[in-house]
């Protein structure tokens, strides 16, 4: 079976080796595969849709991780009760009714055929390009099931996350490899590892700002880039996110050209009791407002779409902090989506990432 790659009919498809048996199952063509993954989003914003979504993602240990005895009663019994109902109102706030689906899952679709495309042109019909949801569906192990039938021998998967963070790098490649333990046929494997320096992503960065900042009819004294949060516990423990963010910020910056102190690292989405990295981003933009801070803008530049942190989280409890507190202009910058220089930069990092594998 080791050179079946290489002894298949001309059949564009499955195909039979030809010194095969006849009754030899057929062997589809061999092809490398590139499988992008996101976070994940409920089917829909319904109580049982959002209590199905909500229970995987806060019964994993890379998110939540404390002990089960003393979470999952807690989860099970309070939480899930109670919060599908205000998470599924924030949802449908933001739904796209035309596609019946979230926004994440429209903007990764559309990433997908984009980054498609770019592969095809480089690599022609070598390279199959999918997408997976951590949560939710479509599933990474239905996913990685269906790129392995289709003759994938070779799989590259992707995090959509610049910065590496155990609950959502991690997480997703844990996803990854237990797909692939559950293969007869396991393809080889390698992981992207994390982009937040990568020159392509923080130039697609810096020109998303500069799209919209002569826009804005007075220019905002201060950039907010607002990262999603994680309890800085993680951080002493060994996690590199934060490092990561800073110095995207950084870099971003530097990029700009823009003088030091006019952009401000901050963290968003704050949940339990115990201590989060700070500045919050609630927390901050109200007091950039009560010091006298009139005009600002934010950007996410840990999200590679726009999604429910992003659309209700920013544009909603964020601003408003910002505006009762004074504040007069907002604006907020949307994610990277699709945009066609975020698409290079992917596509620029896929290709590096399948050096050896493809030329």
């Amino acid at each position: 079976m080791s050179d079946a790659s290489n002894s298949l009919t001309d059949h564009p498809g499955a195909g039979r080796l030809q010194h095969a048996p006849a009754d030899h199952p057929p062997v589809k063509r061999a092809k490398i595969g590139v499988l992008i993954a996101n976070l994940g989003t409920p089917d829909n914003y319904d109580y049982w849709s959002m209590r199905r979504y909500l229970n995987e993602f806060l019964s994993d240990k890379r998110v939540i991780d404390y002990a089960a005895w003393k979470w999952q009663p807690l989860l099970q019994l309070i939480i899930l009760s109670k919060r599908p109902f205000t998470s599924g109102a924030n949802y449908k706030l933001i739904w796209n009714h035309d596609k019946g689906e979230s926004p994440l899952m429209t903007i990764t679709k559309d990433q997908t055929e984009a980054l498609r495309a770019r592969m095809q042109t480089q690599y022609g019909g070598e390279v199959q390009v999918e997408f997976c949801m951590r949560y939710g569906n479509p599933a990474t192990k239905k996913v990685v099931r269906q790129m392995v039938a289709d003759g994938c021998e070779k799989i590259l998967f992707f995090p959509l996350y610049p910065q590496y963070a155990g609950a959502t790098s991690a997480t997703a490649n844990d996803q990854f490899f237990r797909a692939l333990m559950e293969e007869k046929y396991q393809p080889a494997a390698r992981t992207v590892p994390a982009y937040f320096d990568h020159p392509q992503y923080v130039e697609a960065l810096a020109q998303s700002i500069e799209r919209v900042w002569p826009t804005i009819e007075q220019e905002p004294e201060v950039l907010v880039a607002s990262y999603h949060g994680m309890p800085k516990r993680y951080l002493l423990e060994g996690d590199p996110y934060h490092c990561q963010c800073q110095k995207s910020t950084r870099l971003l910056s530097e990029r700009l050209g823009w003088e030091k102190g006019k952009i401000h690292t901050t963290f968003q989405s704050v949940f339990g009791s115990e201590e989060w990295l700070r500045p919050y981003t609630v927390e901050h933009v109200a007091e950039l407002a009560k010091s006298g801070i009139k005009r600002i803008a934010v950007v996410a530049p840990a999200f590679a779409a726009d999604c429910i942190e992003t659309l209700e989280e920013i544009e909603g409890e964020i601003r408003e902090a910002f505006e009762e507190n004074g504040g007069e202009s907002f604006t907020y910058i949307p994610c990277l989506n699709d945009d066609a220089a975020h698409m290079d930069a992917l596509a620029a990092i896929v290709s590096e990432n399948l050096r050896g594998w493809i030329e």
